[in-house]
């Protein structure tokens, strides 16, 4: 047994897409209001689309946001470079300097008489 797909009126896709465009209300809230229409998410990315439509503006405290986590980008971008930019870390101690000799190792010489 087939399953036949929803069939929505054109006015009913309008008004459902002008109540997420127009209003402050989400694409889930107006879907659970007019009977959970499947693709009003679609309808209303497809609409945006079509005409030009930015998303909603930012309102204060979200601009804020968005420029606080702009600046910590920028930080964030920067600091590989600041690393890479850092000279080389000391020798460590434990090493000996470059000027102090090495000891050899000596080993006891063979006396060829002994054969």
């Amino acid at each position: 047994m087939t399953r036949r797909r929803g069939q929505f009126s054109s006015e009913f896709k309008e008004e459902a897409v002008r109540m997420v465009l127009e209003g402050e209300r989400t694409v889930a809230s107006v879907a659970r209001e007019s009977g959970s229409p499947p693709h009003l998410g679609s309808w209303v990315n497809r609409r945006r689309i079509v005409h030009g439509e930015a998303e909603r503006p930012v309102s204060g405290p979200e601009r804020a946001r968005v420029r606080e986590l702009e600046r910590e980008n920028a930080e964030l971008r920067e600091k590989p470079a600041s690393l890479k930019k850092r000279p080389p870390p000391p020798a460590c101690s434990s090493r000996m300097p470059a000027s102090t000799p090495t000891a050899v190792r000596t080993t006891p010489q063979r006396s060829s008489a002994a054969s």
